[in-house]
């Protein structure tokens, strides 16, 4: 199965009036692992042009809380509807095991041993300074990790993360995660 592993950084993290609506986000960069040639790419607000093609050639999207922050963010920008690629969001199936959210982070040291090298809020600084080489870092760095992640939980079934200094397991079933469905799927570019 062809898929994309993806991360958004945002410009902005203030919403007017201080409702949290993913959509009212400007998005600074997003970054892919493409499983097709097995590369990481990165992509400023501008380039997106560039990002599509990957995007439409995919038969799913993995991220972390992407259901609920990445895809909303990113459909703003493309002329079809993300929402009909098969997703798989890592934190939602965490959630759904522990009926509860954990962070990348937390997951990330319990899981591979290490931690996240900064933090969303720490990206929209870069993103103000003009400082685009530690912005990709740190996204780059996000999907690799999200990555690991979902390869590690398909090889073990389960995910650890880190809280209070121990370490906690997250059964997961992940029979379903690689299957095919039939997307319909708006395509905008030719081929």
């Amino acid at each position: 199965m062809n898929y994309i592993v993806f991360d958004i950084e945002t410009k902005n993290s203030n919403i007017p009036g201080g409702s949290f609506i993913p959509e009212q986000l400007d998005m600074s960069i997003i970054c892919i692992y493409d499983s097709k040639s097995d590369t990481y790419h990165s992509f400023l607000e501008p380039e997106l042009h560039k990002l599509w093609p990957f995007i439409e050639k995919a038969e799913m999207l993995i991220g972390y809380n992407s259901d609920h922050f990445d895809i909303p963010i990113l459909n703003k920008y493309y002329h079809g509807d993300l929402t009909h690629v098969k997703s798989l969001d890592l934190l939602k199936e965490i959630k759904s095991s522990l009926n509860r959210r954990v962070s990348l982070d937390q997951v990330a040291e319990g899981t591979l041993g290490r931690k996240k090298n900064g933090s969303g809020l720490q990206a929209i600084r870069w993103y103000k300074e003009g400082n685009f080489e530690d912005l990709r870092k740190y996204c780059l760095e996000d999907v690799k990790i999200t990555k690991e992640i979902y390869d590690y939980a398909l090889q073990n079934k389960n995910l650890k993360f880190k809280e209070a200094g121990q370490i906690f397991d997250i059964k997961l079933d992940t029979s379903n995660w690689n299957k095919k469905e039939n997307n319909s799927m708006t395509f905008s570019l030719p081929f």
